[in-house]
């Protein structure tokens, strides 16, 4: 065995576990991120459709710029 070896050996056997306590139950973080997951899919779910509320208004702008330089996207 050599130096290098054995001192890596001790270095990992004399060192000490410093465990820290959670603080509360485990099962509450699984709950508190579940829930954080939910409120952003309500917020997510409330942007839906937002883009057909100003139909008139998009359709109003295609037609003023179509057939321009760009060509249509």
């Amino acid at each position: 065995m050599s130096l290098a070896t054995a001192l890596q050996t001790s270095t990992v056997l004399t060192e000490t576990v410093h465990a820290r306590e959670l603080p509360f139950d485990p099962i509450w973080f699984g709950v508190i991120v579940f829930s954080v997951f939910v409120v952003f899919g309500f917020v997510v779910y409330s942007y839906r459709d937002v883009a057909n509320r100003h139909r008139a208004k998009a359709e109003a702008y295609a037609a003023r710029h179509s057939g321009g330089e760009h060509g249509g996207h």
